[in-house]
């Protein structure tokens, strides 16, 4: 069965069958879907806020700590008074 048939299945049952979901949930089903994606909303944007924090943060340390720089030999004394 491929997903055209599987699709065209599944609508004549949602179509052969009436909803048996009391009236009295469908306001408290909407009340919890709103509020899921509410929080789902919030997540994302949380999740986006601290990328954005850590990037900046890398940033500013990549700029201070300069990592790609090689640090000065310390295994020579200096030539001074030569």
């Amino acid at each position: 069965m491929n997903r055209s048939e599987r699709e065209a299945a599944a609508r004549r049952i949602m179509d052969r069958t009436p909803p048996s979901v009391p009236p009295e949930l469908f306001g408290e089903a909407v009340r919890r879907g709103g509020r899921m994606l509410r929080r789902r909303t919030a997540a994302v944007r949380l999740m986006w806020l601290l990328l954005f924090a850590a990037s900046v943060a890398f940033v500013v340390w990549a700029v201070l700590a300069r990592p790609w720089v090689e640090p000065p030999s310390e295994t020579t004394p200096p030539l001074t008074g030569w």
